[in-house]
């Protein structure tokens, strides 16, 4: 190759998205928020690969779905020719995980997930290639009260997290002999208005009719909503299962509609479905679906187990929380590490590890390829760093062994420099922080004391 020649600049795939510093806040609160309130429902965290068997995917999800036909990243492994995919979902990976470890053996279990989901649409606000789900299993319940406990915890999610503008709609699938009966009557409805029927239809007709509900054809609208309503089939024990979740959600004056279009997109489900949706993202409406799924286990080739789950779009709820007012800004560090000279480097860089042993977060200012700067230009890096304090040692402070501590967010009345004994630069600055946070109580760790 010549030397002259510039290497091409390799960009990222389409549709899978770099998460950069400026966004890490937001992001860091969602992820915190939601773990917080899963912690207080009793939800334990578990991690599943990103690759699973092709095969999970095609039986669990339907093989006539749009996932499986025409989104899935799908591959064969060049070195032992095994069929693998990069999960489109997350549901199928932790209920095989539960069956290969028998991880209900004991009684019932309440897990959570959060990762990388992988779908090869078109690129556009609120849908991508990679993206990031939240999602919430809840195996080995029967009753309707796991699916309305599930639906508060989303409520109280959207609570803590400011949203407004988030509705519930709900309906109920049945169970398999409820939708097969529907099924029928369904095709025989469709097959009388096959002239109306759009080539999608057309072709899902008698493999998947229940998907021509979910339409978005305008010139379909007014026939779809004159089909045959699946709840018109159900019987008694769907009909009550489904008065016990509306029951428990009026009690605790949590708002729904019910919409007997609602049929959520993988064939595992049965019973309860749910979306939360609002009008403030467009189309891409639906920030959190889900439902129960008592069939997928033996699907599976395990045991018979009840199950109810849901799943968040990550970067949706992100959208929603900016179009919220929303706006996170974490401070880098707590205190910023200014120094001048060799001697002064040295003593900073101990003072920086005792400070973090106090449970502070600190950044020691580096050299770059211009050097070390000035006191001024590393003063203006300590200011935008949105340190509380910057504590500087130059060749003065070196030779006394002391610092000057500077509150970078004083009131201008304030004293906002001082000299402190190098020994006691610890001491003093924790009993500034236990000052500024005297009567705070928010913290998870008193061992760990960081500023806001």
């Amino acid at each position: 190759m010549s030397e002259n020649k510039k290497l091409e600049k390799i960009v990222g795939v389409k549709g899978m998205n770099d998460i950069l510093p400026a966004d890490a806040g937001m992001w860091e609160l969602l992820e915190n928020t939601v773990q917080s309130v899963l912690k207080s429902y009793g939800f334990q965290q578990i991690r599943t690969p990103i690759v699973e068997p092709t095969p999970l995917f095609a039986r669990g999800l339907g093989e006539v779905t749009d996932i499986v036909e025409k989104e899935m990243y799908s591959f064969e492994d060049s070195m032992n020719g095994d069929k693998l995919t990069l999960r489109p979902e997350g549901t199928a990976g932790v209920v095989r995980a539960a069956i290969e470890h028998n991880l209900v053996y004991d009684g019932p279990k309440r897990l959570w997930y959060v990762g990388p989901m992988f779908r090869h649409e078109k690129p556009q606000r609120g849908r991508y290639r990679q993206f990031y789900q939240t999602g919430i299993e809840a195996l080995g319940f029967t009753g309707p009260d796991i699916d309305a406990e599930l639906i508060l915890m989303c409520q109280r999610l959207w609570d803590d997290l400011g949203l407004q503008n988030v509705r519930l709609e709900l309906n109920s699938i049945g169970d398999a002999g409820e939708r097969n009966a529907h099924r029928a009557a369904l095709i025989a409805y469709f097959e009388q208005h096959i002239d109306i029927l759009d080539a999608e239809a057309k072709r899902r007709l008698h493999a998947n009719p229940l998907r021509i509900l979910d339409t978005k054809n305008p010139a379909m609208q007014e026939m779809v909503n004159a089909a045959p309503k699946l709840i018109e089939y159900l019987g008694s024990e769907s009909l009550a299962h489904f008065e016990g979740v509306q029951a428990i959600l009026r009690q605790n004056n949590v708002p729904f509609t019910i919409n007997p279009r609602l049929v959520r997109g993988m064939d595992y489900y049965n019973r309860t479905v749910f979306e939360w949706v609002t009008d403030e993202l467009g189309s891409q409406g639906t920030v959190c679906a889900g439902g129960r799924y008592d069939t997928l286990f033996s699907t599976f080739g395990g045991k018979p187990t009840p199950a109810c789950g849901f799943a968040m779009g990550m970067e949706r709820l992100l959208e929603l929380m900016k179009a919220n007012g929303e706006m996170h800004e974490p401070a880098q560090c707590d205190v910023y590490l200014v120094h001048q000279s060799t001697e002064a480097q040295m003593q900073a860089m101990v003072l920086g590890e005792r400070l973090r042993d106090a449970g502070l977060n600190v950044v020691l200012h580096c050299a770059t390829a211009t050097g070390v700067g000035s006191f001024k230009s590393q003063m203006k890096k300590a200011d935008a760093s949105g340190a509380a304090y910057a504590v500087i040692i130059g060749e003065d402070e070196a030779v006394n062994q002391q610092a000057s501590v500077k509150a970078l967010r004083a009131d201008e009345q304030e004293t906002n420099q001082v000299t402190v004994p190098f020994d006691t630069v610890v001491d003093y600055l924790l009993d500034q922080i236990a000052g500024e946070h005297h009567g705070d109580d928010c913290c998870d760790d008193p061992d760990h004391i960081h500023l806001h």
